[in-house]
């Protein structure tokens, strides 16, 4: 668990950041899974990384300019009949204690004592999420001290999105983020590995899927997202979740799992044959992926524009398409006018953190985003080529011997002041170590 310290640490370079302005930020909901049933509580990534704090019905306040209070939270009371009902609370007092707040208040005083943190502020930073509710209460203030601008000459006379402030800051893992990165990493390692050992034909893809995520449990972890495990035709799915198949000799087997650990994630996928061996199609697509794949993580690399890794894979891919007459014409045509997207339609990767698909901008513009040590990457080519592919306009039909085969190989990768780490290299994916 990251030390609390860290937290401050993170609220204070906030601070230097805003200024004079005030930041808000909302916990997140309940979840619903259905009726009166609730999901495990999941605390908002902004929230969670400034303050540690994991419940529900919370507000966090940091205002630099007070001249008491500059980090303060509102949270739930103490109630001995609901917490017999749902779980413990850490309560108004205790709050103030162990989170290291300067004053803390009953959530249900927010509309009170919120103007006293905003009515001295130049600008108001906040994010207007998808609690509706909320974003109305933050415009009623706003609105108020507008409305008493003229006589008083303070006040916030803005609103800013605070994500384009913090963002930048969780892109660029501490140390202490770094640790559960790679406990997350390590984590789903040991789950794929036991995998490509359990899986064999005539399993069904839910039982793969069962014993991942019980090695995640085991290990203190959960499910970062809902796990893809897709056999057959089923890998040219890119989302596929249903993993009711049972799986038939001669089958890809196309594993996407990823651990949360300490609200860090890790994100793997890894291709292999179920019977041992890959047939002669299933080989050259695989290879043709890795190739891809080790070809991008070599961009991965301080100063590098962070398309570049993406750009690199593209250009394998369809290099090697053409060979295999699966794409035809002038390369740099079928890249600019993404005519290979029939075969590979997404992008090589995205930023990983408190978050999967974690926060940050991938270009200013057009300017790059430029690689810096500290960030963390996914790295993820594929190939699919579905049982009833379409190509598009001028590309050739696909001979049926290709069709149903679906490739994806990712790992994490930290960018380092000297190149990169992959924090997943412990999951086999060379040809040799696939076969038996």
């Amino acid at each position: 668990m990251t030390n609390y310290s860290e937290y401050q640490q993170r609220r204070e370079q906030l601070m230097a950041k805003i200024g004079n302005g005030t930041a808000i930020f909302r916990s997140a909901p309940m979840a619903v899974m259905h009726n009166d049933v609730e999901y495990a509580y999941r605390q908002d990534s902004d929230f969670f990384y400034l303050t540690g704090f994991n419940e529900p019905e919370a507000v966090a306040v940091i205002a630099p300019h007070h001249e008491e209070h500059k980090f303060i939270l509102f949270v739930r009371p103490k109630d001995p009949e609901k917490e017999t009902w749902s779980g413990y609370r850490t309560g108004v007092e205790a709050a103030k204690e162990l989170y290291g707040a300067d004053e803390t208040f009953p959530i249900n005083e927010l509309n009170e004592k919120l103007p006293g943190y905003l009515k001295k502020a130049d600008k108001i930073y906040y994010r207007l999420g998808r609690d509706r509710h909320f974003n109305d209460t933050i415009l009623r203030h706003w609105q108020n001290l507008i409305r008493v601008y003229p006589k008083t000459g303070t006040g916030p006379i803005a609103i800013q999105d605070v994500g384009t402030v913090l963002h930048p800051m969780r892109l660029l893992k501490s140390t202490a983020e770094l640790e559960q990165m790679r406990k997350a990493a390590d984590i789903a390692v040991d789950a794929h590995n036991y995998a490509m050992k359990f899986a064999k034909a005539g399993q069904f893809e839910y039982q793969i899927q069962a014993e991942i995520e019980y090695i995640f449990s085991r290990n203190g972890a959960t499910p970062a997202y809902p796990s893809i495990v897709a056999s057959g035709a089923n890998s040219c799915i890119l989302h596929y979740i249903e993993n009711n198949r049972q799986m038939q000799e001669n089958d890809l087997l196309l594993i996407d799992a990823g651990a949360a650990y300490n609200y860090y994630n890790s994100d793997i996928t890894r291709t292999f044959p179920i019977s041992g061996k890959f047939t002669p199609e299933q080989k050259i697509i695989y290879e043709l992926v890795l190739r891809a794949q080790q070809a991008a993580i070599a961009e991965v690399k301080p100063g590098n524009p962070y398309k570049q890794f993406h750009d690199t894979a593209v250009r394998v891919l369809v290099e090697g398409l053409i060979d295999l007459k699966l794409l035809k014409g002038n390369i740099d045509e079928i890249i600019e006018k993404e005519k290979y997207k029939h075969l590979y339609m997404h992008r090589t990767g995205h930023w990983l953190g408190l978050d999967v698909h974690d926060v940050g901008v991938y270009q200013w513009g057009e300017n790059p985003q430029n690689l810096q040590p500290g960030q963390v990457l996914t790295v993820e080519p594929g190939i699919y080529i579905g049982p009833n592919i379409k190509p598009v306009e001028g590309q050739p039909e696909v001979d049926e011997r290709w069709r149903g085969i679906g490739v994806r190989i990712e790992d994490d990768v930290l960018v380092t002041a000297e190149g990169n780490e992959v924090l997943t290299a412990g999951v086999p994916k060379l040809v040799e170590e696939l076969e038996d």
